[in-house]
């Protein structure tokens, strides 16, 4: 995966559910950097429009990131989803929302995206939550894209690798957003992405991109210090004027009585971190690790507490250093997260 022809190592993450747009896509690329749609949650059919969308403001490379499905067990999983659904009804009837039946099959339609992605390539494409398969890894590199796999560990790189990934994204601890771990259920480790840099490092000889913690220039040029070959930064974005972040996650980003992160499933059933909010201080002790089931069952609470703009009720993800963010465009950030030697240039 060459990044060299960029005039910044600068990638903007994917941020399903409405950061990640075309217009903040294009913005990225014009700045130097490059840009990722997410394809998590939507259909194959929106999914399909974004690309196109974003094909008419750039012609510049983009990619695209999936979602991996996870191994789900109604058997076995049903009565503790069904006890989350009962904890969270209070909330729900306060807002004047119904909660779902559970969904146990593929909601996120993964193998009609592949084939979308096969049928209509990007440059790149990215995966989270997991590794995608060494034959679907090959489908895409025979249709021109490079394949990256997100990874929280060393033992999750080398199965990437030896599916035939192109390239890993090293996400450390103080990202923000889900936690990219392979397993559902797994408890995240603390490492920083410095710490995963080496220990990646130490069984892989792949590309390697940063992230989680990065904000700024200094901080990026650190990472490729250490080896990465490019930055990614998904809460730096958030606020930036082409982002598709809701008004009740722009608000709570800007509010000073949230004053720290945690690490929650409340909201999806996997690890992410966000800002610590009223619905993870209630119902984060009780969440259950069964995503997406969990993240379909308080999407029409955040749905309602986003239309009335209470972002105590919404996820409002954001990273460690996520307290210095400002609005601002797209560019802006682009030349605020460029290491600091290629700004001096």
């Amino acid at each position: 995966m060459d990044l060299s022809a960029l005039r910044a190592p600068v990638i903007a993450a994917p941020m399903a559910g409405g950061p990640s747009t075309p217009e903040l896509v294009a913005a990225v690329s014009a700045a130097g950097g490059f840009g990722y749609l997410a394809a998590g949650y939507l259909t194959p059919d929106a999914l399909r429009e974004k690309i196109a969308a974003t094909r008419a403001l750039t012609d510049s490379p983009f990619g695209v990131n999936v979602f991996v499905p996870a191994r789900l067990d109604e058997q076995r999983q049903g009565a503790d989803v069904e006890a989350y659904r009962g904890e969270l009804l209070a909330v729900a009837d306060a807002l004047g929302v119904e909660l779902p039946q559970p969904r146990w099959d593929d909601t996120d339609h993964f193998a009609d995206k592949i084939d979308l992605l096969v049928q209509d390539p990007v440059d790149t494409v990215s995966f989270t939550f997991g590794c995608p398969g060494a034959d679907v890894v090959r489908r895409l590199q025979s249709a021109g894209s490079d394949v990256v796999v997100t990874v929280t560990d060393a033992d999750e790189a080398l199965a990437a690798a030896r599916e035939g990934a192109d390239a890993l994204c090293v996400q450390g601890s103080q990202a923000g957003g889900h936690r990219s771990t392979h397993r559902v259920d797994a408890i995240p480790n603390d490492l920083s992405y410095v710490d995963l840099l080496r220990e990646v490092r130490s069984v892989s000889a792949l590309p390697l991109v940063a992230a989680g913690g990065i904000a700024d220039g200094r901080e990026a040029a650190r990472a490729l210090s250490l080896g990465a070959v490019a930055v990614q930064a998904g809460t730096a974005f958030l606020l930036a004027d082409e982002a598709g972040t809701s008004a009740a996650h722009r608000a709570g980003l800007q509010d000073p009585a949230l004053d720290r992160t945690v690490v929650t499933r409340a909201f999806s059933g996997r690890p992410a971190r966000g800002l610590r909010n009223q619905f993870v201080r209630d119902h984060d002790a009780r969440s259950v690790p069964v995503f997406p089931v969990v993240d379909q069952l308080t999407k029409p609470i955040r749905a309602a507490a986003a239309k009335v703009e209470d972002h105590q009720l919404v996820s409002l993800w954001a990273g460690t250093r996520w307290q210095g963010l400002r609005p601002a465009a797209a560019a802006e950030v682009v030349a605020a997260l460029a290491p600091v030697d290629d700004r001096r240039r």
